[in-house]
């Protein structure tokens, strides 16, 4: 019975397909794509390979509940379950199911960022170099996120506006921040041998970079030219099997989060450092420089202010910068 509910689901209607078609239609990112996928496909799992149309509200909290108390996961991973489930239903089933409203959504706990102290950033800069010192310094210059800094194209960085234009960042929404005037040297010496690196793959027959498929198609040869290549590239040129074409992936994230743990940890720095605590002290030092909190809103590529104001806690002379009164005694 449950062999054939499992070709039923896959076989048959194609429900995983579906899935995937539907989040492409939506130009979700390829990472939703493969959480929204996963999440699917381990609630229909979880009870048994039972068609989704045969579930309701109980499944889905059943789902919920073993998430949060047998598996102990995050209150943002339990929502990414379920916000999963409610794409699965609403958008691919097309079922709009009144009690989907009511389940609740775990509340996330809120804590304040880590962000460290100029000389602290300083201190932890002493212990990068080369390439890893200028994406570490974009992180915390221009206020990037990780994947943003890897993924950035040499077409996206204005060295006549000062600015740098942040493409698809998180929600799919672009933006233009800053550029760190005394990067600019570095910066060119670096596009300078994505440049010569190009150049040099366009001969071996490579020099390609992967582009999104509707940009594929209206631009087929795009993805070699100089302006889509990576600002900062991998080592490998792979080959792509139907075509033979040689193309260069961006340099993993995997790499620079390493590295800038590594720096961290030599630094002897007291605090947890990350690539995002790089971002946090970006927000935070401009804060304390006077910018004011929509500007720095707009640079962060925040949604909500709210989101933005939690850097407000942390400034530096105590919570929302006040001074304690006995310091005046």
């Amino acid at each position: 019975m449950k062999e054939r509910q499992s070709r039923d689901l896959t076989e048959k209607p194609r429900l995983m397909d579906r899935v995937r078609a539907k989040i492409r239609l939506k130009h979700y990112s390829k990472r939703t794509e493969k959480a929204y996928v996963g999440w699917i496909f381990r609630f229909i799992r979880h009870h048994e390979l039972k068609h989704p149309v045969n579930m309701g509200s109980v499944e889905v909290t059943a789902f919920l509940t073993h998430l949060a108390v047998e598996r102990k996961v995050s209150a943002s991973t339990q929502n990414q379950a379920l916000s999963a489930i409610l794409f699965l239903y609403r958008d691919v089933l097309g079922v709009e199911l009144p009690w989907l409203d009511k389940v609740v959504r775990a509340k996330r706990s809120e804590n304040l960022p880590v962000v460290l102290s100029r000389e602290e950033i300083r201190r932890l800069f002493s212990y990068l170099d080369g390439e890893h010192l200028l994406m570490a310094s974009l992180l915390y210059g221009s206020g990037l996120r990780l994947l943003e800094c890897c993924q950035l194209r040499v077409k996206d960085v204005d060295f006549s506006r000062n600015q740098i234009t942040v493409r698809k960042g998180k929600g799919g929404k672009d933006r233009v921040t800053i550029f760190p005037e005394g990067l600019k040297k570095v910066l060119r010496v670096q596009i300078q041998k994505v440049t010569w690196m190009h150049s040099r793959d366009l001969k071996r027959g490579a020099g390609k970079v992967l582009l999104e498929e509707s940009l594929h198609r209206k631009y087929p040869n795009a993805g070699k030219e100089l302006a889509w290549q990576w600002v900062f590239p991998g080592t490998r040129v792979h080959i792509e099997a139907k075509t033979g074409d040689g193309w260069r992936h961006h340099l993993h994230e995997s790499v620079l989060q390493r590295v800038v743990k590594e720096a961290g940890r030599r630094s002897g720095i007291p605090k947890r450092i990350t690539c995002h605590v790089l971002r946090h002290s970006f927000a935070t030092h401009l804060l304390e420089d006077g910018y004011d909190i929509r500007t720095i809103q707009k640079l962060m590529g925040h949604q909500d202010v709210r989101t933005t104001m939690k850097y407000t806690h942390v400034l530096k002379g105590g919570p929302m910068g006040v001074k304690s009164p006995l310091d005046k005694l």
